[in-house]
């Protein structure tokens, strides 16, 4: 329950200070879609991505609502699979022998067919969990799709994220290199320092 309930923090704090990014935000993902997403994959999802999508299935119609430091969007279920076949289209000549560690949390070079993008930049970057063999499986890693790249985890996994998020939200303290502000229209703005 760590991820609903630091999740819920997060958006009692926007429905506070930030609703206009709050209101586009889906409560819950379709279980279904989930299910679906596994079986394209070939791998069972970590339980706290589950758990995340039990109370949060994105935006709707892929809004913005830039919750993740410093600009991403959560993707649902759905988002996420479409997501995953444009990057299995795009990386087709290299999908069967990627350019990357064979562990999660390893570097790549191109992207992996075991990363699962949860979020979303709008320019084609985005936050995927890291579903390699390995004792960081489960990590969230930063893809850069104009280097063609991801480095280190950013968090160990989906919990570590959404709990650091909540308490920067609450404290107005950093995570990462961001600091939370909002805008005059109700929109959270992180800013880089």
């Amino acid at each position: 329950m760590a991820v609903a309930d630091a999740w819920g923090r997060i958006v009692r704090w926007l429905s506070f200070y930030a609703p206009s990014t709050g209101s586009v935000l889906r409560t819950m993902a379709d279980r279904e879609d989930v299910v679906i997403l596994e079986q394209e994959i070939g791998v069972e999802l970590p339980d706290d991505l589950h758990e995340w999508w039990s109370v949060c299935g994105g935006t709707g119609n892929s809004a913005f609502a830039e919750i993740i430091p410093p600009f991403y969007t959560p993707h649902g279920p759905q988002g996420a699979m479409d997501a995953f076949r444009v990057q299995r289209k795009l990386w087709a000549d290299a999908w069967d022998t990627p350019e990357c560690g064979p562990e999660a949390g390893s570097a790549g070079n191109s992207y992996h067919p075991l990363w699962v993008p949860f979020a979303f930049d709008g320019l084609g970057d985005a936050l995927v969990v890291d579903l390699r063999p390995g004792p960081q499986r489960g990590c969230v890693l930063e893809w850069d799709h104009e280097r063609a790249e991801a480095h280190g985890p950013e968090w160990r996994s989906i919990t570590e994220m959404l709990e650091q998020i909540a308490t920067a939200l609450e404290e107005r303290s950093k995570v990462r290199h961001c600091r939370p502000e909002t805008t005059t229209d109700g929109r959270i703005d992180w800013r880089t320092s």
